[in-house]
């Protein structure tokens, strides 16, 4: 018998506490062990998409032949739609190197039982493809796990060889070890790439320590007034520092490490770099009513609520958010 296979049955949000077991049964009589944790990915309809990844990348033969222990972060189904891969299929046909990125990113090497850990926020974990960041939290009567940011749904389901953690997102490698190379490679935000460095703040970032930026696209800073490379080299240093200090935070923050650490106001203030403070707001998730998937935020002189165009981009030393407004001071 194979309990794993009870997973195929259920909704995904039904999915914690369940849990497969070995039995001898599972071992036929040639010793083939039935229960690898990528044979139990790959009975799981719901993570279709992800057995795939690790068929695509050849992971599945190193998790099939290893002893292990290892712990996958499995992302559903409906991750994978939603970061771009409609269907196994999809995988299947994807470009390997960038599927292989992703299969390992979201391996670990041994047993990671998440809902073990302290009650922390952005504790450092490592895959073989790079850093995590887990944060363990309670909110109203749940208990919240994270992984960079995304929603862990299902935990310390069991294999032969490791465990499984179904999560709510396809995580991201990160691929700058600086959160100024990343604000560099995002195209949508080159004027407040060129803010940032006509302010000398640049080589404050590229320090030591963990940084979150809230970067406004070209289209809020033409808004704002700045309507080309030249014209913001040509600006008061000093008046771009203002500007571009309002939009960093002197510490690493996944969008849901607000959601997690809210009252029951679902309003909370951020501290910004220059000492003002912004406020954030919590937005429902339409598809779960009574909980949260994503903020707004507001400065003290912004007359209508800053969303968010992009979130959650990991890098070495920071996060970056791409917002759809700059952050005011003064109306």
């Amino acid at each position: 018998m194979k309990c794993a296979k009870a997973l195929l049955y259920l909704p995904l949000f039904t999915m914690l506490g369940i849990s497969s077991c070995v039995k001898d049964s599972d071992l036929q009589p040639n010793g083939f062990d039935n229960n690898k944790i990528n044979l139990v990915v790959a009975d799981n309809f719901n993570l279709s998409s992800f057995s795939a990844a690790l068929r695509r990348s050849s992971l599945d033969k190193y998790l099939q032949n290893g002893e292990g222990p290892y712990t996958l972060l499995a992302p559903s189904d409906l991750a994978f739609s939603k970061a771009g891969y409609g269907s196994a299929v999809a995988v299947l046909a994807g470009d390997p190197v960038a599927v292989t990125k992703i299969a390992n990113y979201h391996t670990m090497e041994g047993k990671y039982e998440l809902n073990k850990l302290p009650f922390l926020f952005n504790q450092e974990l490592t895959s073989r493809g790079g850093k995590l960041y887990a944060t363990h939290w309670v909110k109203g009567n749940d208990t919240v796990l994270t992984l960079n940011g995304a929603k862990v749904v299902a935990t310390n389901i069991p294999a032969s060889n490791g465990l499984i953690q179904v999560i709510n997102q396809v995580l991201t490698p990160y691929q700058h070890d600086k959160i100024s190379s990343a604000i560099a490679s995002e195209s949508s935000i080159t004027l407040f790439f060129q803010a940032l460095k006509t302010s000398g703040l640049l080589s404050s970032i590229d320090q030591d320590g963990a940084y979150t930026i809230f970067a406004p696209t070209n289209a809020a800073m033409e808004a704002r007034g700045y309507k080309s490379v030249q014209q913001i080299l040509q600006t008061d240093p000093s008046q771009l520092k203002e500007l571009v200090n309002y939009h960093i935070v002197r510490d690493r923050r996944f969008i849901y490490d607000y959601i997690l650490s809210t009252g029951a106001s679902n309003t909370t203030k951020q501290a910004m770099m220059n000492g003002i403070t912004v406020d954030v707001k919590l937005l429902p998730d339409p598809d779960a009513p009574g909980s949260f998937n994503s903020i707004s935020l507001r400065g003290i002189g912004n007359t209508s609520d800053v969303n968010l165009s992009k979130r959650d981009i990991l890098t070495g030393n920071g996060v970056l958010h791409v917002i759809d407004q700059t952050l005011r001071v003064v109306r």
